[in-house]
């Protein structure tokens, strides 16, 4: 599976138990900019968690 860069940041700050307010503040981008890239995310590991999102991550 093919991850963008963005993808794989916001991955990496939501494995680090960022909120989506957090991880917008620091990336300078709207928190609904990170919910959209949350919602791809969970709809390219076939999850429906974040806790779903972290374990397959980890099993890439």
């Amino acid at each position: 599976m093919e991850l963008t860069k963005r993808e794989k940041e916001i991955l990496d700050l939501i494995m680090d138990e960022l909120s989506s307010k957090e991880i917008a503040d620091k990336l300078h981008v709207s928190i609904s900019t990170v919910e959209s890239y949350r919602r791809s995310l969970f709809r390219k590991f076939g999850v429906k968690s974040v806790i779903g999102l972290v374990r397959a991550a980890m099993k890439m």
